[in-house]
């Protein structure tokens, strides 16, 4: 059975996952417009750094919980790394979707309204309220999409 547009973008954001060098959590995005993929990006270190899964995460050895100090992690997100990718090919993602494997943190949520992103689509959860209550706010339709296995 052929799948829907939003099914075919999320199964791809799980194979892009796999890239991630995060020892806590592998994250994928991939922002779409008009049907197209645009940019995709995964959580890790920034290029030419090493990576958590060589030098082990400074947030497991502080114990922060998922989803605070933010500040403390040598990685960006996923979400961060689709957006400046796009920035750094001069490719404008305005009116565009985000699909992520989970719902995006604030600082990613502010990184997606300021883009110009129009709608994020993800499937699995992150514990951050104000990230859904500032996508909203700012009238970013926010879809949850449970994966069918």
């Amino acid at each position: 059975m052929r799948p829907s547009w939003d099914e075919y973008f999320i199964e791809i954001v799980n194979v892009v996952k796999k890239r991630s060098t995060c020892s806590r959590r592998q994250v994928g995005a991939l922002i779409v417009l008009d049907k197209r993929i645009l940019t995709t990006g995964y959580n890790g270190a920034p290029t030419g750094l090493k990576h958590c899964s060589e030098v082990g995460c400074l947030r497991d050895k502080l114990g922060v919980p998922s989803g605070q100090r933010h500040e403390l992690c040598r990685g960006l997100h996923a979400e961060q790394n689709a957006i400046v990718q796009a920035a750094n090919s001069g490719i404008s993602i305005k009116g565009g979707t985000i699909y992520v494997t989970n719902q995006p943190c604030v600082l990613c949520a502010k990184m997606i309204i300021n883009a110009g992103i129009k709608r994020v689509v993800f499937s699995g959860d992150y514990p951050d309220e104000l990230s859904a209550s500032m996508l909203q706010e700012a009238g970013i339709e926010l879809v949850r999409f449970d994966v069918k296995l």
